[in-house]
């Protein structure tokens, strides 16, 4: 029986989608693509075994349940993950969060906080079925941050924020199990995401996204940061800390 894989569907997972798909594991398991938010219910809910899924979601499955050695991390700018404004932060009300990632939500609560010492309304946002308005200011993350970021006034980088505040890397995603899997595949499937690491180029030609091939070798190369290290672990388990204190705070919602 196939071991089934979750794959997020945003440019920056197209290495590992590579890997994956160019080495001998093809052969054991079946791959599924789906946003943050899916990738980890379906996670959670028992539908895959295995999948890159947001770092916020992580302790509902405890920290033995991270497989691999490589994430989708940033060190600095990561491009990606945005707080996109029409007026400067400090002038900010109230911001839309987007629904597809609960670690970003967390990680913009946390900034808002206690590193822009700013209290604000939060409102939910669905792209599928609302208009981007791009005088208001919104957390949009993956595709949709690298689409719209060009469009606001203000654009501010929640990894680097994030490094700024704490100066320690970000890990916004990290491959997980539910399941207790064997030596030899979790080998494999390691050296497939390595395999897909190391060959962007190939990866940004091969597999299909929106984007121009030079615009995102750039991007996964500059921004992306594939690594879990031992210093983003650190991050990690600080993230994970001010998440716990932020999910116990009163937050005020509009509408």
């Amino acid at each position: 029986m196939s071991i089934r894989v979750s794959v997020i569907s945003y440019l920056n997972t197209i290495p590992f989608a590579y890997g994956l798909l160019n080495h001998s594991i093809n052969r054991d398991i079946e791959l599924r693509y789906a946003t943050p938010a899916e990738t980890a219910n379906d996670l959670l809910e028992g539908r895959t075994d295995i999948g890159i899924i947001p770092s916020a979601i992580i302790p509902s499955l405890g920290k033995e349940s991270i497989i691999s050695d490589f994430c989708i991390g940033a060190t600095g700018n990561v491009a990606s993950v945005l707080l996109c404004s029409g007026v400067p932060v400090e002038q900010i009300k109230r911001v839309y969060l987007d629904s597809e990632s609960k670690t970003s939500v967390l990680l913009s609560r946390i900034l808002f906080r206690n590193h822009w010492k700013i209290d604000i309304q939060y409102a939910s946002f669905e792209q599928s079925s609302q208009e981007i308005d791009y005088s208001a200011s919104y957390i949009l993350i993956g595709d949709k941050a690298l689409r719209n970021r060009v469009k606001f006034n203000y654009v501010y980088d929640l990894a680097q924020e994030w490094v700024n505040y704490k100066n320690l890397p970000f890990v916004f995603a990290c491959w997980a199990s539910n399941r207790k899997l064997d030596k030899e595949f979790l080998y494999n499937f390691n050296d497939a995401l390595r395999f897909g690491v190391d060959n962007i180029e190939a990866a940004v030609n091969t597999i299909p996204h929106e984007f121009g091939n030079d615009y995102s070798y750039n991007y996964l190369v500059n921004n992306i940061s594939y690594n879990l290290t031992p210093q983003k672990r650190d991050g990690l388990s600080e993230f994970w800390s001010l998440a716990l204190e932020e999910l116990k705070s009163k937050v005020r919602w509009f509408g």
